[in-house]
């Protein structure tokens, strides 16, 4: 894969992900000659993983760039874009990238009406804009998306993920939104999952709660990429209406608010654990009348 030619890079904002994949951009030979950021936060991330660069406003920084990095919130991420090019600090020829996983370059098109490439460049990690994120981008994928057709605009995009030290894998524009929607459903409801567990165990007395789950749910998150809906057990999976039920129970006495999800995420598991031939049409009846109105056929 061909390497882009050296960069001035400037980094439109040093949050998380920015000043880290601006260090990432740095550590690959390319130049940070600018960035923008306003927070005490962002200020000291700026001095500790991009010193010496000078931080400015951010059609400043555009302008001083051959790359400009908008590592920006989703909702910010358009009118900045718009901004930067009515006040004309975006020109032909520069390559313009942003890091949002929900938008694809649709949302550069006042810098793609001005001749700059445009491409989304999205790390699939969780970021906590410190210096061992840039060792954490080795195990990440990064979702690229450039013109459709435009091949040597994918070549750039994922030459510059591999150069940051990430795996780049293609999503096209109109994949874009799907992609996100599974991303968030994924990483931030299974987080929203473990902490109602933690949350429950700790109310039935459990002391360590996060000690006891940690094990479990290793295991059950590798058993699952490894093997899909067949690493599915526990009494949905079975079966074992009686278990479901008294689940229920005593989620609808102790954490009412967490009864729904259990009984929405059951359901989920029942059809997914027929379509792959470990349930019955029968026990997943059964359940389905359990879960939809509280209690077990007769």
């Amino acid at each position: 894969m061909a390497r882009p030619a050296r960069l001035s890079v400037g980094v439109v904002s040093t949050g998380r992900v920015g000043s880290v994949l601006g260090a990432a951009l740095t550590r690959a030979g390319h130049t940070v000659v600018a960035a923008s950021g306003v927070s005490d936060a962002s200020v000291r991330r700026a001095e500790k993983l991009l010193p010496g660069v000078p931080l400015l406003p951010p059609d400043e920084v555009a302008r001083r760039a051959d790359l400009v990095l908008l590592a920006l919130p989703d909702d910010a991420l358009g009118p900045m874009t718009a901004g930067l090019a009515k006040t004309g600090a975006l020109r032909a020829g520069q390559i313009v990238v942003h890091t949002s996983g929900a938008h694809g370059i649709g949302i550069l098109s006042p810098a793609t009406e001005l001749g700059a490439l445009p491409l989304a460049l999205h790390p699939v990690l969780t970021f906590t804009g410190r210096e061992e994120d840039l060792e954490r981008l080795a195990t990440c994928g990064v979702g690229v998306t450039a013109a459709e057709g435009d091949e040597a605009a994918w070549n750039v995009g994922e030459a510059l993920t591999v150069e940051m030290g990430a795996e780049p894998v293609r999503i096209p524009e109109a994949s874009r939104p799907l992609y996100h929607a599974a991303l968030a459903h994924g990483a931030n409801h299974l987080i929203t999952l473990v902490a109602d567990s933690v949350e429950l165990l700790r109310a039935g007395g459990v002391r360590h709660a996060e000690r006891l789950l940690a094990p479990l749910l290793s295991a059950a998150l590798d058993n699952v990429l490894r093997h899909g809906d067949r690493a599915l057990t526990g009494p949905v999976a079975r079966g074992d209406a009686g278990t479901v039920a008294k689940h229920l129970a005593v989620l609808a006495d102790e954490a009412p608010d967490v009864a729904a999800t259990y009984a929405t995420l059951a359901r989920r598991t029942a059809d997914r654990a027929t379509a792959a031939g470990l349930l019955g049409a029968d026990a997943a009846a059964e359940l389905h009348e359990l879960l939809d109105n509280g209690r077990e056929t007769p």
